[in-house]
């Protein structure tokens, strides 16, 4: 996710937004530990977009 979309975002939309991207890394990261990723950077990836929705949020404030 691009930060000019996540700029368009409402505050609203990136709050759900980070509990979903949370959510979803959080299984990914279980699914990593049973049997490595065919694509393990998808987990930097998660971190990264998590990051931004929450650098987003926190100037927001």
């Amino acid at each position: 996710m691009k930060a000019s979309v996540i700029k368009e975002m409402t505050t609203q939309e990136i709050s759900e937004a980070i509990s979903e991207e949370k959510i979803s890394y959080d299984k990914l990261r279980m699914a990593h530990h049973i049997s490595p990723l065919e694509n393990p950077m998808e987990l930097k990836s998660k971190r990264k977009v998590i990051a931004r929705l929450e650098t987003e949020l926190r100037a927001r404030s």
